[in-house]
């Protein structure tokens, strides 16, 4: 999968429970692989680190991939690493899209049952080649050519999409939350200060 990434004109995220590989920070990752597995040593925890951040160098072009992201609203809000590594995190997504590098959107919580409820997904399409699917699940990813499933792939992606919040709106959530994070971890700083 990591090489269509780079091969890709666009490429389309729906994330319903972590930010997307593509968007991760370091430390963000870090805490994600230590939650998956506590016992990984830490050369190959850092290994897959490193292997993740390799592949955001597909941003380096300023023209393509044309990336976007849509993330439930609960990756913005679980604490994935504690307030400064969410704060960084935040902010990381923020900057990218006020670069005007990505387009992100996040549905609200008040929403209720999305088109997305069955996992994270992946669209991405190509100059010479057919679009394609791809289904991320534990230990497992799944890539898809089949039209039919692309099809229903895309519609899934377009219903989360129209029932998030704009992305201007949704960039003003995803700062407020930096924000939230920040004062988090000044208050717990503050707090062990005077401990």
């Amino acid at each position: 999968m990591v090489e269509f990434e780079g091969l890709a004109l666009t490429i389309k995220d729906w994330a319903p429970i972590l930010v997307p590989g593509l968007l991760q920070t370091a430390e963000y990752t870090r805490a994600v692989v230590r939650a998956y597995d506590p016992f990984l040593p830490e050369d190959a925890v850092e290994g897959r680190v490193a292997a993740r951040r390799a592949r955001a160098h597909i941003f380096e072009n300023p023209r393509k991939p044309q990336y976007w992201a849509v993330l439930d609203e609960m990756v913005v809000r679980r604490p994935v690493g504690g307030p400064a590594v969410m704060a960084a995190q935040m902010e990381h997504i923020a900057a990218m899209a006020r670069r005007h590098r990505i387009i992100v959107q996040v549905p609200s919580l008040a929403e209720g049952a999305n088109a997305g409820m069955t996992g994270m997904f992946k669209l991405m399409t190509f100059e010479d080649a057919p679009p394609l699917a791809y289904a991320d699940g534990s230990e497992t990813g799944r890539l898809q050519d089949d039209p039919a499933v692309v099809t229903r792939s895309t519609l899934s992606y377009d219903l989360i999409g129209g029932a998030a919040l704009s992305p201007g709106v949704s960039l003003a959530l995803i700062e407020q939350a930096a924000k939230e994070y920040e004062d988090a971890q000044r208050t717990r700083s503050e707090d062990r200060d005077l401990a």
